[in-house]
């Protein structure tokens, strides 16, 4: 397994707009190509008005049709340039799960 770290930092004030985005819209289409995600944060001390995201894949191969297909769904092209204009910064990192994480891995 893989973890996808996502992190954006968004314009201040912006958090309440995306957080109602993503709930409202934006996690229904990407369920079908994406699951669910392992977890989605806001930022409360540090750097703030962030959004920290995990997604889990089996494989980067996995990762990489999965992704392709939610960037060639109409909805989600759709849905991409609302939560844009939100977004200062966008980071994207690839986490490798030690063997005794609470989600597994492979040992190091």
């Amino acid at each position: 397994m893989i973890v996808e770290q996502r992190t954006y930092t968004l314009r201040p004030g912006a958090t309440p707009a995306f957080v109602a985005l993503v709930r409202d819209e934006g996690l229904a289409i990407q369920a079908p190509h994406l699951g669910a995600p392992l977890g989605y944060f806001t930022s409360e001390s540090g750097t703030l008005n962030q959004i920290v995201h995990l997604w889990g894949f089996d494989s980067a191969g996995d990762r990489e049709t999965r992704r392709a297909a939610l960037a060639a769904d109409p909805a989600w092209q759709a849905f991409v340039p609302k939560v844009l204009e939100l977004i200062d910064r966008m980071e994207s990192r690839i986490l490798i799960p030690t063997d005794f994480s609470a989600i597994g891995g492979k040992p190091t």
